[in-house]
């Protein structure tokens, strides 16, 4: 997807070194880096005009909740935690598990029953102490 990004747009006049950083994504129209200001004026837009045509009202989003959403949907989706702590730029796990990733009720009830369907298929494993004959089923699990 980046890859896209870089090849469609329109090369920068001047590749821009910021903090030992370069090839950045998106450029203004100055041909400098967008930050996060930049994004916060288009979350701003965007929800002010969704908020003017429909009656339930979106909340405010900024940068930093795009931040919370992507961690706590790749945890949710099994990402392995110190590749994770790497993508988000922690130095500690703990701030990347304990403040960036939001785990609800629905996730842990998806998770339970995950854990029993694995329980049930390693019982199956055991009580027919034949590895030949397993049903589909555990592989499923696993």
């Amino acid at each position: 997807m980046f890859q896209t990004i870089i090849e469609d747009r329109e090369p920068p006049k001047m590749e821009k070194v910021i903090d030992g950083y370069t090839g950045f994504l998106f450029y203004d129209d100055d041909g400098n880096p967008l930050v996060a200001m930049h994004w916060q004026h288009r979350f701003d837009h965007m929800v002010g005009r969704y908020n003017d045509i429909y009656q339930v009202q979106m909340l405010n989003i900024t940068p930093h909740v795009c931040r919370h959403i992507y961690c706590s949907n790749q945890a949710k989706a099994g990402m392995n935690r110190k590749t994770l702590q790497y993508l988000m730029g922690h130095s500690d796990i703990s701030v990347t598990m304990n403040v960036y990733t939001h785990i609800g009720l629905d996730d842990a009830e998806k998770e339970l029953r995950r854990m029993e369907e694995f329980q049930k298929a390693q019982a199956e494993v055991e009580k027919k102490n034949d590895t030949k004959v397993v049903s589909q089923k555990m592989f499923k699990v696993i």
